[in-house]
């Protein structure tokens, strides 16, 4: 009779870049979930697997860090995860330390800090073979030996090792291996070298230098890590990922607008109440639809995203940015987070967590929201249509691709300029120096891309659901009551609460060119920016226009002149980040001061920006 194993847990600790997330994905595939951690908001990533002998495994992959010291809140968690010490979670029975083959003196010695822990541990040699075709010999049973634990050689990507890595965590746990007696404590700076010795010590005894060294990585770094071509191929690399957001996206984007228009006629035809009829097709088709018809967009600048992050590039652009961003005061570090940034500022936000200095993490979460996030295509792309003609500019770049890479680029220079500001009113101190591990170049895993690009899917369809639709409920019952009154001679949303509350707000954005529907645009804009484009599609559908985005353009370029039209971009360039974004900031910062201080400053830029634009536009003959 078989009897019913206990399941156990396991923590996947490692360097960054070892490929502790794809040994994660081998072993749990889709069978994992994302949540934070109990009181922060570091993400975390557990799974379950069913182990050879039938146990389940609850496999948590934590932050990856360098050493249990924790200079940043990333690496704090993953040292009190090993350590037992996280409020509301279970300490893990077996220890998987993940490491790159290629690279061991630095995981070596967090390992030999992983068994000064005392759990059970097993090392994980990933990227085998990589190590085997540079012809890396590695005295495994040598190296088992001096650090008391198995070792298992992997290749997550391919699925390799993963049965003998599972068999191990399942021997160590039914050989009722307990958690031994906790040596670790915080090192001081003799003991720090000392580890860093023995790390050095095992390397050189039970590791043979490569025969056949990757100098295919040193050839590409040479051009790539250049101070010149680098910074131009990476800006060329920018362009293109621009430029692919605004043209490629044009067939799906199509498709979906039609399925819109489609369903909106569908429901004018076979809804014979008129009131039901206006809050399906005006509130909820045309609102949600005018929204949902970008993701094409934004999976294709996801695309670039994880392509670059998983082909090892995006340390090399951090390290091209360093200098640059260093004389605006921010820490080389912070290209990663604010790269994200340009898909959605809040996962951007909190990658900031992997920068130790706190005033560096500071400056850097201050700046995140100006780079140009998704929720801004929808805001761009639909006033670009409107007002910039769909032309080429010597016969090989689109003109409104330009003007988006325009865009984002005012975003990149806007916020290192507002960082060089933040630096010197609040803290003068120097930018620690930048230190990061390159990793090698590999080819991205096609599954892990599409697994990513089937959750940011995920994320934006949900966010239409859950914060979208019920705003277009909202803003349709606004700009439809109250009813005009007898004998009305205007339209009928003037009446209604929506075209009061425009006209209470208009006077005070009268000065930079906006008018009350614009006004009303912008309240449910902080709670998602895209919503700004679904609100003016519900407004100016109520007032009678055609529920897609294309005829949108065409009314606003028919109700607004040039000059609003990009006062309403530069506007947007420094909006005030959406409600979500200001939560996480009151979380990551732990207080209201710098939530309070973000907002400030970018209404009084937008407000500035769009006051310059709008007038100088009108000075130039396009008002």
């Amino acid at each position: 009779m078989n009897q019913t194993l206990s399941p156990a847990r396991v923590a996947l600790v490692g360097n960054p870049n070892s490929g502790k997330t794809a040994l994660f994905n081998a072993l749990t595939g889709s069978r994992q979930k994302v949540a934070n951690y109990a009181g922060v908001t570091v993400e975390r990533k557990e799974g379950v697997v069913v182990s050879p002998a039938g146990r389940n495994l609850f496999v948590v992959d934590l932050p990856g860090t360098y050493s249990l010291r924790a200079r940043s809140p990333d690496e704090a968690v993953t040292r009190d995860a090993v350590l037992g010490r996280l409020e509301g979670e279970v300490p893990p029975e077996v220890v998987i330390c993940v490491a790159d083959a290629t690279n061991l003196r630095l995981v070596l010695r967090l390992a030999l800090e992983l068994k000064q822990v005392g759990r059970p541990m097993v090392l994980a040699l990933n990227m085998y073979d990589i190590a085997q075709r540079q012809g890396l010999r590695i005295d495994l049973e040598g190296l088992s030996r001096e650090l008391g634990a198995p070792i298992v050689t992997t290749v997550a990507t391919r699925k390799r090792g993963i049965e003998d890595l599972l068999a191990q965590v399942d021997a160590l746990v039914a050989a009722g291996h307990l958690a031994g007696e906790n040596t670790w404590r915080e090192p001081n700076a003799a003991e720090i070298r000392q580890a860093h010795s023995e790390a050095q010590r095992l390397v050189r005894t039970y590791v043979r230098p490569p025969e056949h060294p990757d100098t295919w990585t040193g050839r590409v770094d040479a051009v790539l890590l250049h101070p010149v071509a680098g910074l131009a191929i990476l800006l060329g690399l920018l362009f293109v990922m621009f430029q692919a957001v605004f043209t490629w996206a044009t067939p799906a984007m199509d498709a979906i607008e039609a399925v819109f228009t489609w369903l909106g006629g569908f429901v004018g035809a076979y809804v014979p109440n008129p009131m039901l009829r206006s809050l399906i097709a005006d509130g909820l088709i045309a609102g949600v639809g005018s929204v949902l018809v970008f993701l094409p967009q934004i999976l294709i600048l996801f695309f670039f995203i994880i392509m670059l992050e998983d082909f090892g590039y995006m340390a090399r652009a951090a390290f091209l940015m360093d200098r640059i961003m260093g004389g605006a005061g921010l820490h080389g570090r912070a290209f990663i987070p604010l790269l994200s940034s340009f898909a959605c500022a809040i996962p951007g936000i909190m990658a900031t967590r992997v920068i130790d200095s706190k005033r560096d993490r500071i400056t850097t979460i201050l700046v995140a929201p100006l780079m140009t996030c998704s929720a801004r295509i929808p805001v761009y792309t639909l006033i670009i249509g409107a007002f910039i003609p769909n032309t080429r500019v010597w016969g090989l770049f689109n003109l409104q691709g330009l003007v988006m890479f325009g865009l984002y680029a005012s975003g990149i220079v806007s916020a290192l300029v507002v960082s060089f500001v933040v630096r010197r009113i609040f803290w003068r101190t120097a930018v620690e120096p930048f230190l990061m591990e390159l990793p090698t170049y590999k080819l991205p895993d096609p599954m892990n891309v599409i697994r990513n690009l089937l959750l940011r899917a995920k994320i934006f369809i949900n966010r239409a659901g859950r914060i979208i639709l019920p705003l277009m409920v909202l803003i349709w019952v606004l700009s439809t009551f109250p009813y005009p009154p007898e004998g009305a001679t205007g339209p009928a949303i003037d009446y209604s609460f929506a075209g009061m509350i425009g006209h209470a707000i208009q006077p005070v954005l009268a000065p930079i060119g906006f008018n009350w529907q614009m006004s009303i645009a912008l309240v449910p804009g902080m709670a998602a920016r895209e919503v700004a484009v679904a609100t003016l599609g519900t407004v100016y559908a109520v007032g009678g226009a055609e529920e897609n985005v294309g005829a949108l353009a065409s009314t606003l370029a028919s109700h607004w002149s040039l000059a609003t039209g990009l006062a309403f971009l530069a506007w947007y360039v420094f909006a005030p980040q959406c409600a979500p974004t200001l939560g996480v900031v009151k979380r990551e910062t732990n207080g209201w001061l710098w939530p309070t201080v973000m907002f400030s400053y970018m209404v009084t830029l937008a407000y500035l920006a769009a006051f310059i634009v709008y007038h100088t536009t009108v000075a130039l003959g396009g008002g």
